[in-house]
Order: C-alpha cells, then structure tokens, then sequence
C-alpha cells in the first residue's frame, strides 16, 4: 500500500494512527499542502479531491481520512475501530464526525489561507477565528465524552474511530495555543493514546517529512 501524506495534516495523521493500529506496512509518498502539491496536475488524476490523504491499495486510489479508515477497516478487521456493537457504533461516529465535519473544516489549512490572502484577515483575527470553534466544538465532545464514561478511550475499553479523530484535533489544538483546561475528559484521552505505539509513530515530529 501507498500513502500520500503531509505530515501536519490532521487527516493524514488519523489514517497513519488506524494503519499503525492495524500493523499495516505502507510506503510513504509526501504531498506538501504548504506548497500545493495537493494541486499538481499529476496528483489529482490520482485523488479528484485534490487533498490528503491518499491510499494507493494496489491500484485503489482512495481518499478522504474516513472513507480510508472505513475501508481499511474493513479489509483489515483487527483491532476493529468502527464498532460492530450498533450503539456503541453510534456512539463513536458521532464524536468521529463532531472533530471531522463539524471542527475541521472550518480549521484546516486552506480555510486559514483563505481568510488570510483573500479575506484580509489579520493573524490574531485569524488564531481567534481557530480558537472560537475549537472551543465550541471541544465543549461538545466534552459533554459526549461525560455520556460515553471515558476513560483511556473516548467509547468503551478499546481504541476506536473516535480516539483517531480526537488525537490530531487536540494536538493541532495545543499547536495552536488554545486553552485546554476546560476538557479533561479529552486531555486524558489523548494524553493516554500518545502512550501507545501506534499514536506515537504516526506523530507529526516521526513523519519524514517533518519540518520545523
């Protein structure tokens, strides 16, 4: 298999997490977002979505981050990350897409490029316009985290979707600055996962494209 990647992207970050998980072997293709590579002719006949990431599966090109994990969970069922159990499924595809539909689209890259080269915005506005929906969607996963009863884990006494989701999400949070104290339930989950082997690989500062 082949990844296409960018070491501060927070959905590459999700899917290098499930493929560390999953024991999965893949080479490593670096697709610098900084630089819009992502829009390089040759890389969107690949990926129409123009983004990373990108799994290669012996000719499959796939992506977007849930639609990966989905399928390599599928393919590769353990340890299962999506649930099979129907409200614990629920549960963790509801905080899965609170940090992936709600949060970070608002928060990625290219929104704060936008709004910096074509809007005018200023960087404190800017870094106040991050900080504003972090804290908006964060306080609602704290409160879903109260109702889950976590713990290690955002659902249950397993890793799942969720806690690939949250992991990115809170340290581009902490990259950032915001203020994290209002979310203990969260801090303890990602404070426990980056004990973990797969998290700690899949890291940022681990990628070979890390810069400074």
């Amino acid at each position: 298999m082949d990844l296409y990647s960018f070491f501060n992207s927070s959905t590459s970050y999700r899917v290098r997490i499930a493929m560390g998980l999953k024991g999965l072997d893949y080479k490593f293709f670096p697709i610098n977002i900084r630089i819009m590579q992502q829009k390089e002719p040759e890389y969107v006949v690949k990926n129409p979505g123009a983004s990373v990431p990108l799994l290669d599966d012996d000719g499959f090109q796939l992506g977007q981050s849930m639609a990966i994990i989905d399928y390599l969970d599928s393919k590769f069922p353990e340890p299962r990350l999506i649930p099979q159990d129907l409200q614990q499924r629920a549960r963790v595809l509801e905080i899965s897409n609170l940090v992936s539909c709600d949060m970070h689209p608002l928060n990625n890259l290219r929104v704060l490029r936008y709004l910096i080269k074509q809007m005018g915005v200023s960087d404190e506005k800017k870094n106040e316009w991050y900080a504003h929906w972090i804290a908006e969607g964060f306080t609602s996963l704290e409160a879903m985290l109260v109702r889950t009863g976590s713990g290690q884990y955002c659902v249950g006494g397993q890793v799942s979707l969720a806690d690939c989701c949250l992991v990115p999400q809170a340290f581009n949070a902490l990259r950032m600055k915001c203020d994290m104290t209002n979310y203990p339930r969260i801090m303890a989950v990602y404070d426990y996962c980056n004990t973990l082997p797969a998290f700690q690989k899949a890291a940022p500062s681990q990628q070979p494209d890390f810069q400074k």
